[in-house]
This record gives structure tokens, sequence and C-alpha cells, in this order.
């Protein structure tokens, strides 16, 4: 037989224990403390039945089945006449005993909730710190309503495992164990019939627990899927509303619920199977005792209080043998949500380059031969441009042609292939520049910005700790101030959700805002202006210009008007520089560039004429 190979081999965890390991650092205290209560509250639940068993031997006179020390505190109390005309004296150590086992039991519950809550909070803050540091690459491949769904959901699955099953698990093999030696102190033979199904149980509960993790992934699956279905229609609710697919989307989304809930229903079958027969077997042994057990007592094998004492302890232990089948079937759904936390704590994290350094003190960009895929078509071919410190270039080109893909390999979002040709600054390829260094020195603007829940000023200064003034500065220069002065609340707007509430290019401005407040050497804007206006275009391009020469400014845009006074205009086509110059060296060479500016130019004259 060949051995299973491990696939998380070599990995930051190769396996579910090493995990749990090291997600329960700061509350393995709790957890041990928690264990120790729960074992003294086991002893204490042990001790009354058989204090019950001598009480009903005492009372019908059945010295000879007491032990001899329980006689002599009889003796020390006042003698037996004495202790039967006054029972409460039984009764007070039974309530004694069982106030102790409720201290016991409140300070697990205490000890064992502080050891969940620090559990969580470490297992989302070991995911949360995971995911930001995960390359786009992963982040393209994953969808957010999945990821927040193992983060939530599967987060919660093994909380409750480990709060609830592990510690009910010491919990029940003890007092199985105790029980067990209590039963067998009393009767030998009939313990031989209170356990003799218990291997029934357990054995019952190995077979289903590979039916019910294999179902219980699947459901775990569906529901990644659902909620990454809710999340991308509630966040894209406008889009949905303003092309009337609210009924598709809903039918989308009902549509799998009830796969969903089909998968549900299947897994709750075979749970309502397994329990089902647990409870045939658990009561069958409980007749079985309860039967032959009263056989012997009559038979006069075994007293009347022994009797009572054994029924006592078969109860006891008949919940934690049902429990124990039910700590595998949950160990099964627990397993499942390890793996899908192990496939995210054990992603490859974006990290630099052996020996990467700082940003180099020159800002000259060189793209040599650089050629790039997403998937087997290449979006950049063999691409090579050279862009001077100080510089404000201009990048042209329809949709698909790379222009986008060009910026975010510059700015470290994607990485050039080994044999994908390189890109430099300052003469330094950035493979061998810190990411975290080269970030800060790169400002990037996007076509569609992502604005927080916050104020508008609180947006703009989110990467940086800067003064009112700074922001000030900055909002001028993006053309943003007089819209925000006829805001009531001014700089303390607040921006809804990914700037739900500002247009299109009032979210663009401030994206511009936030990267012109960090002044970066390095300033990229990826069709930033798109939802402006001309003469807003205009103003921005203005005080980009004022920024001083020591910046390169790099703007791609569809619109000619917002790069043709850039020193230096690259065109795009198919992957490749088709076209490169300035706006005037362009439009005398009378190839692409021309065609587009001649396209656009007719275009505004016939929109300037509809609107006279």
């Amino acid at each position: 037989m060949k051995n299973k190979i491990n696939p998380n081999k070599g990995k930051r965890f190769p396996n579910r224990f090493s995990m749990i390991r090291f997600f329960m650092k700061g509350s393995v205290r709790y957890f041990v403390l928690s264990v120790v209560f729960v074992c003294l509250l086991v002893l204490f639940e042990l001790v009354n039945p058989k204090i019950i068993g001598y009480t009903v031997d005492f009372v019908t006179r059945n010295f000879d089945s007491i032990p001899a020390l329980i006689m002599g505190m009889v003796d020390r109390l006042g003698g037996v006449d004495y202790c039967l005309a006054n029972l409460w004296i039984f009764s007070l150590i039974v309530i004694a005993i069982a106030l102790l086992g409720a201290i016991c039991r409140y300070t697990f519950r205490m000890f064992n909730s502080l050891m969940a809550e620090h559990l969580v909070e470490h297992m989302r803050d070991s995911l949360y710190e995971q995911v930001i540091h995960l390359p786009f690459t992963w982040h393209d491949n994953n969808r957010t309503g999945d990821i927040i769904q193992r983060a939530t959901s599967d987060v919660d699955m093994i909380k409750n495992f480990i709060s609830d099953q592990m510690t009910n698990l010491f919990r029940m093999v003890i007092l199985i164990t105790l029980a067990i030696a209590f039963m067998a102190n009393i009767h030998g033979k009939l313990v031989w019939v209170s356990v003799t199904l218990i291997p029934v149980v357990v054995g019952a509960s190995l077979i289903f627990h590979a039916k019910i993790g294999s179902a219980f992934e699947k459901v775990d699956t569906e529901e990644g899927k659902l909620s990454a279905i809710a999340q991308e229609n509630i966040s894209g609710l406008r889009v949905v509303r303003a092309f009337g697919r609210e009924r598709y989307e809903r039918d989308r989304f009902e549509t799998k619920n009830e796969h969903y809930t089909g998968l549900w229903i299947k897994m709750m079958r075979i749970l309502g199977t397994f329990w089902t027969m647990n409870d045939i077997i658990g009561g069958a042994q409980m007749t079985a005792v309860l039967s032959v057990g009263a056989y012997f007592a009559v038979k006069g094998d075994m007293s009347a209080g022994d009797y009572v004492a054994f029924l006592a302890y078969n109860a006891t232990i008949i919940w934690p043998v049902r429990q124990l089948g039910r700590t595998i079937s949950e160990l099964s759904k627990a397993g499942v949500s390890i793996d899908r936390l192990m496939y995210i704590m054990n992603s490859e994290r974006e990290k630099d380059a052996p020996g990467a350094g700082a940003f180099p003190e020159h800002c000259d960009i060189d793209f040599k031969n650089v050629t790039f895929a997403y998937t087997d078509k290449n979006v950049l071919n063999n691409l090579s441009l050279h862009i001077g410190e100080g510089q404000t270039v201009g990048i042209l080109g329809g949709t698909g042609t790379g222009k986008s893909t060009l910026l975010a390999l510059l700015d470290g979002l994607y990485d050039v292939s080994e044999n994908g040709g390189s890109i430099t600054i300052g003469g330094v390829d950035i493979k061998n520049i810190r990411k975290s260094e080269l970030r800060k020195n790169v400002g990037l603007v996007l076509q569609e910005p992502y604005l927080f829940s916050r104020s508008l000023e609180d947006n703009i200064k989110i990467a940086v700790d800067a003064d009112h003034e700074a922001v000030e500065k900055a909002v001028e220069t993006a053309s943003l101030k007089e819209t925000i002065s006829r805001f009531n609340e001014g700089y303390e707007t607040y921006v809804g959700e990914k700037g739900v509430t500002l247009s299109g290019g009032q979210k663009q401005r401030t994206a511009i805002a936030r990267t012109l407040i960090r002044k970066t050497p390095i300033m990229i804007f990826d069709d930033s202006l798109s939802a402006v206006d001309a003469q807003t275009d205009a103003r921005i391009r203005a005080g980009l210009m004022s920024i001083g020469r020591e910046t390169t400014v790099i703007l791609i845009s569809h619109r000619i008007t917002t790069i043709m006074n850039a020193d230096r205009i690259f065109v795009i086509e198919d992957g490749h520089i088709c076209e490169e110059g300035s706006h005037d060296e362009l439009m005398k060479l009378g190839g692409r560039y021309r065609h587009i500016f001649n396209l656009q130019s007719a275009m505004g004259e016939e929109a300037q004429d509809g609107q006279e």
C-alpha cells in the first residue's frame, strides 16, 4: 500500500495539529485550567451516587455493604439511631458536594469561555494578517465572499469544537473511566453488561466519521459560494438596479440557496440516522442493565443501595458515550474547517527577493523586453520603453492593450517572470527593491478608486499622517476644493461604502488628492480623469504640471487631451509600443496616434454642434 502524500509537507503548517497549536498561543493556560476544573467537576459528580447508595443501605439497615470508614463517621455523628432520626445530615452532604460541583462547573465555564474568545481573537488576527500579505494573483483566484466565510463560519466551527468538544472529551474519558471503575467495584459481572455496547457506539461513530466529513465539506464549500454571490450583489446593488436585474439575481441566489439547503438536508439525514442509531443502542443498554441488575438485586448478589448507585453510574456514562460519538462526528466538520483555513495560512505570502534594498535615489524608469500574461495569452509582448526622471509621460491605447498591466508591474502588484524581461528604476531592477519601499515611493491612482466608509479628510490622508493644511493643498491641486465647499459638513462629509455617496468624478478627484498628499517621486494616474469633465481635466493637469520637475508623472488615458501636453507619449497596441514621441512628433508621423486624435476631434465637434 502506497503512503499518502502530504500536500502540506514543507509548508508553514504541515498538519492540522501544528496550526491549532499556533492558533492556541496565549489561550493554552485557560484550556489547561478549564480541563483541571472539569476533572474536579467529574469527581464531585461521581461521589454523590455513592453517597445516595450508602444512604439507601443505611435506611434499610443493610450495614454490611457500608464501608467501615463510613460507619465510623456515623458513630462520631451520634450513632445509627441519631443519624436515622436526622437524615437531613446526608442531604446536607449531598447538597455540599453538589455546591462544590457547581463552583467547579462555573469556574470551568469561565476559563473555557476565556480560552474560546482568546482563540477566536488570535485566529481572526492571524487570518487577517495573512490575507493582506498574500499576492494579487492569489486574490485574483479567490473570491472575497468565500474568504469572509472561511474567516467567520469556519473559525466559529473550530472554536466550538475546541471549546465544547475537546474540553468535554477530557470530561467524558475521565467520567467513563471512573464510573466504570466504581461500577466494577459494586458488581463485577453487571459492569460487563454496561460496557459491552460502548465499542459498538464508538465503532458506528468512526464509520459515520467519513460520511459526515464529506457531506460537511460540500456544505461548507457551497456556503462560501453563496456568501460570494450575496457579497457581490449587495456591493453592486446600484448596477443590479440600474439594469433592472433584480429578478435575475434573486433567481440566481435562490437557485444556489436551494442547492445549499439540499446539501444541508442530506447531511441532516446522515446525522439523524447516526443519532437515532445511538439512541437505540443507548436505550438497549439501559434496559439490559436495569433488567439484569434487578435480577442480581432480587437474587441477593447486590444490595438495594448498590443497585441504585449502579443505575446512577450507568445513567452517568450513557450521556458521555453518546457524546463521544458526537465528538467524533464534530471532528469531521472541524477537520474540514481546519483544512480550509490551512489553505489560507499555507498560501505563500508576497515576499521580497533575498538582499532586496531601499528605493534608488534616481527615478528614471526602463522597461526592457517585458512580456507578461495573466493566463495563456500575453498581455505585454517584448515591450521596451524609457521614462526619464522628472518627465511627464502619457500612455495611450485601447482596451486590453496592457496599459494598466504595465503600471501594475511597475508598482510590484504582479511580478515579471524569470524570462519575461526586466523593469528598472534608477538602474535597479524592481525585484531588488523592497516592495514596501517601492510602493511608498510610487503613487498610484486607479480608474475605479476604492474609498472607505470614513470622512473625506480621513480618506485623503489614509496613507500618510498629514495636517489639514497639507490636505487642503492636495485638494486644491485635485480640483476638489469647490466641491467640498458645497458639502454641509465640508471635509467631515461621510463617504459611504466604496464612496457610494460621491459621483464618479468626485471619487476620482478624492483618490488623486490622496496620492498627491503622499508626495511620492513617481506618480501614476491610470485613466483617473475619465469621469471628470474637460474643464476639470484641464485644471487638474495644470496642477500636476506645477508639482515640480523632480516628480515623474505617468498619465494613462484614452482621451488625447489629457496627455497631449506630456513630455513624451507612448502608444500601445497588442502589448507593445507602436509609436512614441511628443504630441507634435506623433501628429507629423500620421500613424495610430493621429488617427485617434482625428476621431476624438470629430466626435468633440459633433457633441458641440449637438449642444448648440
